[in-house]
Protein backbone atom coordinates (compact mmCIF):
# COMPACT_ATOMS: atom_id res chain seq x y z
CA UNK A 1 0.00 0.00 0.00
CA UNK A 2 1.51 3.57 -1.01
CA UNK A 3 -0.02 6.80 1.25
CA UNK A 4 2.09 9.12 -0.03
CA UNK A 5 -0.03 12.19 -2.23
CA UNK A 6 -0.26 11.71 -6.07
CA UNK A 7 1.76 14.79 -7.92
CA UNK A 8 -1.80 16.53 -8.52
CA UNK A 9 -2.54 15.91 -4.54
CA UNK A 10 1.12 17.22 -3.39
CA UNK A 11 0.80 20.42 -6.20
CA UNK A 12 -2.61 21.29 -4.24
CA UNK A 13 -1.44 21.13 -0.62
CA UNK A 14 1.35 22.99 -1.50
CA UNK A 15 -0.74 25.65 -2.42
CA UNK A 16 -3.46 25.07 0.12
CA UNK A 17 -0.36 25.79 2.65
CA UNK A 18 0.09 29.05 0.59
CA UNK A 19 -3.01 29.78 0.72
CA UNK A 20 -3.09 29.55 4.40
CA UNK A 21 -0.15 31.30 5.40
CA UNK A 22 -0.69 34.27 3.05
CA UNK A 23 -4.54 34.80 3.06
CA UNK A 24 -6.53 32.90 5.94
CA UNK A 25 -4.23 33.56 8.92
CA UNK A 26 -3.40 37.00 8.54
CA UNK A 27 -7.27 37.95 8.50
CA UNK A 28 -8.14 35.36 10.93
CA UNK A 29 -7.88 37.05 13.93
CA UNK A 30 -9.78 39.96 12.55
CA UNK A 31 -12.89 37.76 11.89
CA UNK A 32 -12.75 35.89 15.32
CA UNK A 33 -12.70 39.67 16.90
CA UNK A 34 -15.95 40.05 14.34
CA UNK A 35 -17.91 36.78 15.51
CA UNK A 36 -16.94 37.74 18.86
CA UNK A 37 -18.56 41.20 18.38
CA UNK A 38 -21.53 40.47 16.63
CA UNK A 39 -20.25 42.18 13.51
CA UNK A 40 -21.78 41.07 10.29
CA UNK A 41 -18.77 41.81 8.92
CA UNK A 42 -17.30 38.59 9.62
CA UNK A 43 -19.13 36.91 6.53
CA UNK A 44 -17.53 39.31 4.44
CA UNK A 45 -14.18 38.36 6.09
CA UNK A 46 -15.15 34.96 4.62
CA UNK A 47 -16.63 35.58 1.08
CA UNK A 48 -13.60 37.77 0.33
CA UNK A 49 -11.36 34.86 1.65
CA UNK A 50 -13.59 32.68 -0.69
CA UNK A 51 -14.15 34.36 -3.35
CA UNK A 52 -9.98 34.11 -3.61
CA UNK A 53 -10.11 30.32 -3.05
CA UNK A 54 -12.11 29.79 -6.01
CA UNK A 55 -10.68 32.03 -8.50
CA UNK A 56 -6.99 30.35 -7.22
CA UNK A 57 -8.82 26.65 -8.57
CA UNK A 58 -8.94 25.39 -4.28
CA UNK A 59 -12.27 24.53 -3.71
CA UNK A 60 -14.76 21.94 -3.38
CA UNK A 61 -11.47 19.63 -2.82
CA UNK A 62 -13.04 16.96 -0.93
CA UNK A 63 -15.69 16.37 -3.67
CA UNK A 64 -15.02 13.28 -5.38
CA UNK A 65 -15.12 12.44 -9.50
CA UNK A 66 -17.96 9.97 -9.59
CA UNK A 67 -17.64 10.50 -13.82
CA UNK A 68 -20.94 12.45 -13.76
CA UNK A 69 -21.41 15.52 -15.43
CA UNK A 70 -21.94 17.45 -12.40
CA UNK A 71 -18.54 15.87 -10.70
CA UNK A 72 -16.71 16.41 -13.53
CA UNK A 73 -17.71 20.19 -14.08
CA UNK A 74 -16.95 20.72 -9.78
CA UNK A 75 -14.67 18.06 -9.00
CA UNK A 76 -10.71 18.31 -8.53
CA UNK A 77 -10.72 14.31 -9.25
CA UNK A 78 -8.71 13.83 -5.98
CA UNK A 79 -8.49 10.74 -3.70
CA UNK A 80 -9.74 9.92 -0.39
CA UNK A 81 -5.60 9.42 0.50
CA UNK A 82 -4.89 12.80 -2.31
CA UNK A 83 -7.57 14.93 0.24
CA UNK A 84 -6.08 13.38 3.30
CA UNK A 85 -3.09 16.01 3.42
CA UNK A 86 -5.55 18.52 2.43
CA UNK A 87 -7.95 18.23 5.05
CA UNK A 88 -5.03 17.90 7.71
CA UNK A 89 -4.06 21.02 6.39
CA UNK A 90 -7.41 23.05 6.53
CA UNK A 91 -7.98 21.51 10.16
CA UNK A 92 -4.94 23.97 11.72
CA UNK A 93 -8.03 26.81 10.95
CA UNK A 94 -11.28 27.62 12.66
CA UNK A 95 -12.39 28.92 9.45
CA UNK A 96 -10.37 27.42 6.26
CA UNK A 97 -12.94 24.31 5.78
CA UNK A 98 -15.66 27.09 4.80
CA UNK A 99 -12.97 29.27 2.76
CA UNK A 100 -12.29 25.94 0.60
CA UNK A 101 -16.42 25.16 0.56
CA UNK A 102 -15.41 21.77 2.32
CA UNK A 103 -16.83 22.66 5.87
CA UNK A 104 -19.27 20.08 7.60
CA UNK A 105 -21.67 19.25 7.23
CA UNK A 106 -22.64 20.48 3.57
CA UNK A 107 -19.27 17.92 2.21
CA UNK A 108 -21.68 15.67 3.74
CA UNK A 109 -24.80 17.01 2.69
CA UNK A 110 -23.06 17.65 -0.88
CA UNK A 111 -21.50 13.82 -1.73
CA UNK A 112 -25.62 12.48 -0.43
CA UNK A 113 -27.02 15.05 -3.01
CA UNK A 114 -24.03 13.66 -5.71
CA UNK A 115 -24.51 9.96 -4.78
CA UNK A 116 -28.24 9.69 -4.65
CA UNK A 117 -29.87 12.64 -5.30
CA UNK A 118 -32.46 13.36 -8.36
CA UNK A 119 -31.51 15.41 -11.53
CA UNK A 120 -34.09 18.11 -9.63
CA UNK A 121 -32.56 17.71 -6.69
CA UNK A 122 -28.96 18.59 -8.14
CA UNK A 123 -29.97 21.26 -9.74
CA UNK A 124 -31.88 22.93 -6.88
CA UNK A 125 -29.30 21.97 -3.80
CA UNK A 126 -26.50 20.96 -5.14
CA UNK A 127 -25.16 23.13 -7.61
CA UNK A 128 -25.83 26.21 -5.39
CA UNK A 129 -24.32 24.18 -2.63
CA UNK A 130 -20.96 23.48 -4.75
CA UNK A 131 -21.12 27.04 -6.05
CA UNK A 132 -20.80 28.72 -1.90
CA UNK A 133 -24.04 30.17 -2.69
CA UNK A 134 -26.05 28.47 0.29
CA UNK A 135 -25.40 26.66 3.57
CA UNK A 136 -27.21 23.45 4.64
CA UNK A 137 -27.71 21.63 7.90
CA UNK A 138 -28.10 17.88 8.80
CA UNK A 139 -30.92 17.21 11.28
CA UNK A 140 -30.43 13.33 12.64
CA UNK A 141 -30.00 13.74 16.50
CA UNK A 142 -33.46 13.90 18.83
CA UNK A 143 -33.36 14.72 22.46
CA UNK A 144 -35.82 12.38 23.45
CA UNK A 145 -34.01 9.11 22.51
CA UNK A 146 -30.69 7.73 22.81
CA UNK A 147 -29.41 8.91 19.72
CA UNK A 148 -26.13 6.86 19.85
CA UNK A 149 -28.79 3.94 19.04
CA UNK A 150 -30.13 5.62 15.53
CA UNK A 151 -33.08 3.17 15.21
CA UNK A 152 -34.59 4.64 18.41
CA UNK A 153 -35.43 7.83 16.11
CA UNK A 154 -38.94 9.39 16.94
CA UNK A 155 -39.31 11.93 13.83
CA UNK A 156 -41.56 10.88 11.18
CA UNK A 157 -41.78 11.12 7.32
CA UNK A 158 -44.54 9.44 6.36
CA UNK A 159 -45.84 9.16 2.65
CA UNK A 160 -49.54 10.66 2.14
CA UNK A 161 -50.29 10.28 -1.78
CA UNK A 162 -48.04 12.85 -3.60
CA UNK A 163 -46.63 14.50 -0.02
CA UNK A 164 -44.48 13.64 2.90
CA UNK A 165 -45.34 14.72 6.23
CA UNK A 166 -42.62 15.45 8.67
CA UNK A 167 -42.90 15.46 12.59
CA UNK A 168 -40.53 15.45 15.35
CA UNK A 169 -37.87 17.52 16.89
CA UNK A 170 -34.15 17.19 16.18
CA UNK A 171 -31.25 19.28 18.22
CA UNK A 172 -27.66 19.59 17.51
CA UNK A 173 -28.33 20.17 14.18
CA UNK A 174 -25.16 21.67 12.96
CA UNK A 175 -25.33 24.59 10.24
CA UNK A 176 -28.99 25.50 11.05
CA UNK A 177 -27.63 29.28 12.77
CA UNK A 178 -25.93 30.10 9.42
CA UNK A 179 -27.66 33.23 8.00
CA UNK A 180 -27.25 31.20 4.43
CA UNK A 181 -28.51 27.91 5.64
CA UNK A 182 -31.45 27.34 2.87
CA UNK A 183 -31.43 23.41 3.13
CA UNK A 184 -32.36 20.47 5.64
CA UNK A 185 -31.55 17.04 5.69
CA UNK A 186 -34.11 15.59 7.57
CA UNK A 187 -33.88 11.34 8.75
CA UNK A 188 -36.89 10.16 10.19
CA UNK A 189 -38.91 7.36 10.28
CA UNK A 190 -41.06 6.32 7.10
CA UNK A 191 -42.32 2.03 7.57
CA UNK A 192 -41.57 0.71 10.91
CA UNK A 193 -42.88 -2.55 9.77
CA UNK A 194 -40.03 -2.99 7.34
CA UNK A 195 -36.58 -4.34 7.81
CA UNK A 196 -34.68 -2.17 10.70
CA UNK A 197 -32.41 -0.87 7.82
CA UNK A 198 -35.00 -0.01 5.50
CA UNK A 199 -37.16 1.88 7.82
CA UNK A 200 -35.87 5.36 7.00
CA UNK A 201 -36.02 8.00 4.89
CA UNK A 202 -34.18 11.40 4.08
CA UNK A 203 -35.98 14.13 2.98
CA UNK A 204 -34.54 17.89 2.11
CA UNK A 205 -36.26 20.07 3.54
CA UNK A 206 -36.13 24.08 2.66
CA UNK A 207 -35.37 25.49 6.00
CA UNK A 208 -38.29 28.71 5.24
CA UNK A 209 -41.14 25.67 5.13
CA UNK A 210 -43.96 26.36 7.00
CA UNK A 211 -43.45 24.31 10.22
CA UNK A 212 -40.11 24.25 10.32
CA UNK A 213 -39.40 26.23 13.52
CA UNK A 214 -35.38 27.07 15.01
CA UNK A 215 -36.22 27.16 18.70
CA UNK A 216 -32.95 27.56 20.14
CA UNK A 217 -29.27 27.39 19.11
CA UNK A 218 -27.95 25.15 21.58
CA UNK A 219 -24.12 26.30 22.94
CA UNK A 220 -21.48 23.12 22.88
CA UNK A 221 -19.25 23.96 26.30
CA UNK A 222 -20.44 27.57 26.48
CA UNK A 223 -19.79 28.22 22.71
CA UNK A 224 -22.17 28.62 20.45
CA UNK A 225 -19.67 27.79 17.09
CA UNK A 226 -21.12 31.20 15.31
CA UNK A 227 -22.34 31.60 12.54
CA UNK A 228 -22.85 27.78 11.82
CA UNK A 229 -24.62 27.31 15.56
CA UNK A 230 -26.01 23.69 16.62
CA UNK A 231 -30.06 24.42 16.55
CA UNK A 232 -33.13 22.42 18.63
CA UNK A 233 -35.71 22.29 15.53
CA UNK A 234 -39.53 21.58 15.49
CA UNK A 235 -41.05 20.24 12.73
CA UNK A 236 -44.77 20.42 13.02
CA UNK A 237 -46.46 19.12 10.62
CA UNK A 238 -44.54 20.07 7.24
CA UNK A 239 -45.91 19.12 4.21
CA UNK A 240 -43.37 18.76 1.05
CA UNK A 241 -43.68 16.92 -2.24
CA UNK A 242 -42.84 13.69 -2.21
CA UNK A 243 -39.91 14.02 -4.66
CA UNK A 244 -38.28 15.74 -1.87
CA UNK A 245 -37.46 12.38 -0.25
CA UNK A 246 -34.04 11.64 -1.57
CA UNK A 247 -33.42 8.02 -2.92
CA UNK A 248 -36.98 7.17 -2.31
CA UNK A 249 -38.96 5.88 1.19
CA UNK A 250 -36.86 3.58 3.13
CA UNK A 251 -33.34 4.16 1.85
CA UNK A 252 -32.45 6.61 4.95
CA UNK A 253 -29.84 4.47 6.45
CA UNK A 254 -28.42 3.02 3.08
CA UNK A 255 -27.52 7.08 2.89
CA UNK A 256 -25.95 7.50 5.88
CA UNK A 257 -23.54 4.47 5.63
CA UNK A 258 -22.12 6.18 2.16
CA UNK A 259 -22.53 9.54 4.18
CA UNK A 260 -20.37 8.75 6.60
CA UNK A 261 -17.76 6.77 5.40
CA UNK A 262 -15.27 9.78 3.50
CA UNK A 263 -16.76 12.18 6.14
CA UNK A 264 -14.63 10.55 9.23
CA UNK A 265 -11.97 10.98 7.03
CA UNK A 266 -12.19 14.69 6.81
CA UNK A 267 -13.17 14.80 10.46
CA UNK A 268 -10.38 12.94 11.21
CA UNK A 269 -7.62 14.56 9.24
CA UNK A 270 -9.11 18.03 10.54
CA UNK A 271 -8.26 16.97 14.15
CA UNK A 272 -4.78 15.95 13.52
CA UNK A 273 -4.29 19.38 11.91
CA UNK A 274 -5.39 20.74 15.05
CA UNK A 275 -3.26 19.14 17.10
CA UNK A 276 -0.41 19.72 15.02
CA UNK A 277 -1.42 23.15 15.52
CA UNK A 278 -1.04 22.40 19.62
CA UNK A 279 1.66 21.15 19.76
CA UNK A 280 3.68 23.80 17.46
CA UNK A 281 1.77 26.11 20.33
CA UNK A 282 2.92 23.77 23.36
CA UNK A 283 6.51 24.15 21.59
CA UNK A 284 6.85 27.37 20.94
CA UNK A 285 5.56 27.87 24.75
CA UNK A 286 7.96 25.30 26.21
CA UNK A 287 11.14 27.08 24.80
CA UNK A 288 9.97 31.01 24.77
CA UNK A 289 8.84 30.79 28.74
CA UNK A 290 10.96 30.09 31.45
CA UNK A 291 9.70 29.15 35.36
CA UNK A 292 12.08 28.49 38.68
CA UNK A 293 15.12 29.70 36.43
CA UNK A 294 14.51 26.83 33.70
CA UNK A 295 12.61 27.11 29.96
CA UNK A 296 9.22 24.97 30.35
CA UNK A 297 10.60 22.18 28.25
CA UNK A 298 12.99 21.26 30.88
CA UNK A 299 10.45 21.33 33.56
CA UNK A 300 8.47 18.34 34.97
CA UNK A 301 8.86 15.75 32.19
CA UNK A 302 7.86 17.94 29.56
CA UNK A 303 9.69 16.61 26.79
CA UNK A 304 8.73 13.58 27.48
CA UNK A 305 5.25 15.00 27.13
CA UNK A 306 5.71 16.55 23.64
CA UNK A 307 7.93 13.64 22.42
CA UNK A 308 4.72 11.38 23.27
CA UNK A 309 2.30 14.30 21.43
CA UNK A 310 4.52 13.77 18.68
CA UNK A 311 4.22 9.67 18.16
CA UNK A 312 0.50 9.92 19.06
CA UNK A 313 -0.06 12.46 16.10
CA UNK A 314 2.31 10.60 13.55
CA UNK A 315 0.49 6.70 14.81
CA UNK A 316 -2.68 8.55 14.04
CA UNK A 317 -2.28 9.90 10.32
CA UNK A 318 -0.59 6.62 9.42
CA UNK A 319 -4.22 4.84 10.63
CA UNK A 320 -6.80 7.66 9.00
CA UNK A 321 -4.40 7.48 5.86
CA UNK A 322 -4.70 3.52 6.08
CA UNK A 323 -8.64 4.05 6.37
CA UNK A 324 -8.60 6.26 3.10
CA UNK A 325 -6.29 3.54 0.83
CA UNK A 326 -9.24 1.12 1.90
CA UNK A 327 -11.81 3.74 1.38
CA UNK A 328 -10.25 4.20 -2.04
CA UNK A 329 -9.58 0.47 -2.45
CA UNK A 330 -12.54 -1.44 -0.91
CA UNK A 331 -14.89 1.07 -0.37
CA UNK A 332 -17.06 1.10 2.91
CA UNK A 333 -17.53 -2.31 2.78
CA UNK A 334 -13.87 -3.13 3.18
CA UNK A 335 -13.07 -0.25 5.86
CA UNK A 336 -15.90 -0.71 8.73
CA UNK A 337 -13.65 -1.48 11.41
CA UNK A 338 -11.26 1.21 10.66
CA UNK A 339 -13.55 3.84 9.96
CA UNK A 340 -14.35 3.30 13.56
CA UNK A 341 -11.03 2.81 14.65
CA UNK A 342 -10.06 6.12 13.88
CA UNK A 343 -13.31 7.81 14.82
CA UNK A 344 -12.04 6.45 18.65
CA UNK A 345 -8.51 6.98 18.04
CA UNK A 346 -8.22 10.39 16.25
CA UNK A 347 -10.01 12.80 18.76
CA UNK A 348 -9.19 11.25 21.73
CA UNK A 349 -4.87 11.77 20.77
CA UNK A 350 -6.32 15.54 19.85
CA UNK A 351 -7.40 15.63 23.43
CA UNK A 352 -4.05 14.41 24.67
CA UNK A 353 -2.30 17.01 22.78
CA UNK A 354 -4.27 19.67 23.12
CA UNK A 355 -4.50 18.98 26.78
CA UNK A 356 -1.07 18.70 27.01
CA UNK A 357 -0.34 22.17 25.40
CA UNK A 358 -3.11 23.65 27.56
CA UNK A 359 -1.02 22.93 30.53
CA UNK A 360 2.06 24.38 29.54
CA UNK A 361 0.37 27.65 28.44
CA UNK A 362 -0.85 28.00 32.32
CA UNK A 363 -4.04 30.09 32.34
CA UNK A 364 -3.75 31.51 28.92
CA UNK A 365 -4.70 28.15 27.54
CA UNK A 366 -7.75 28.41 28.93
CA UNK A 367 -8.55 32.21 27.32
CA UNK A 368 -9.17 32.89 23.68
CA UNK A 369 -5.99 34.94 23.47
CA UNK A 370 -4.33 31.06 22.34
CA UNK A 371 -7.29 29.00 20.05
CA UNK A 372 -6.48 25.90 22.55
CA UNK A 373 -9.69 26.32 24.68
CA UNK A 374 -11.82 25.95 21.47
CA UNK A 375 -9.63 23.37 19.56
CA UNK A 376 -10.32 21.37 22.66
CA UNK A 377 -14.07 21.86 23.15
CA UNK A 378 -13.97 20.76 19.03
CA UNK A 379 -12.02 17.81 19.81
CA UNK A 380 -14.67 16.54 22.64
CA UNK A 381 -17.27 17.46 21.04
CA UNK A 382 -16.15 14.73 18.35
CA UNK A 383 -15.87 12.09 20.66
CA UNK A 384 -19.63 12.00 20.33
CA UNK A 385 -20.60 13.90 16.92
CA UNK A 386 -20.80 10.78 14.14
CA UNK A 387 -21.48 8.63 17.05
CA UNK A 388 -20.11 8.25 20.14
CA UNK A 389 -16.94 6.19 21.08
CA UNK A 390 -18.69 3.56 23.04
CA UNK A 391 -20.79 2.93 19.47
CA UNK A 392 -17.87 2.39 17.20
CA UNK A 393 -15.76 0.24 19.67
CA UNK A 394 -18.89 -1.92 19.54
CA UNK A 395 -18.34 -2.24 15.98
CA UNK A 396 -14.89 -2.89 16.19
CA UNK A 397 -15.42 -5.36 18.73
CA UNK A 398 -18.21 -7.27 16.74
CA UNK A 399 -16.13 -7.06 13.30
CA UNK A 400 -13.07 -8.39 15.30
CA UNK A 401 -14.42 -11.62 17.01
CA UNK A 402 -16.86 -12.50 13.80
CA UNK A 403 -13.47 -13.81 12.58
CA UNK A 404 -13.34 -16.30 15.50
CA UNK A 405 -17.36 -17.29 14.72
CA UNK A 406 -19.17 -15.42 17.22
CA UNK A 407 -22.65 -14.20 15.84
CA UNK A 408 -23.59 -10.88 15.76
Amino acid sequence: MDFSPSPKAQEYAERVAAFLKTEIEPREAAYHRAIAEKDPTALDITDDLKANARAAGLWNLFLPDTGAPIAKKHSPGLSNVDYAAIAELTGRSFIAPEVFNCNAPDTGNMEVLLHYGSEEQQQQWLVPLLEGRIRSSFCMTEPDVASSDATNMAATAVVEGDEVVLNGRKWFSTGIGHPRCEVIIFMALSDPDAHRYAQHSMVLVPKNTPGVTVERLLPVMGRHDEPYGHGDVVFDNVRLPKSAIIAGPGRGFEIAQGRLGPGRIHHCMRAIGLAEKALELACERAVSRQAFGKPLANLGGNRERIADARIAINSARLLVLHTAWLLDTKGIAGALSEVSQIKVAVPNMALGVIDMAMQLHGGAGLSDDFPLAAAWTGARSLRLADGPDEVHRGVIARLELKKYGMAR
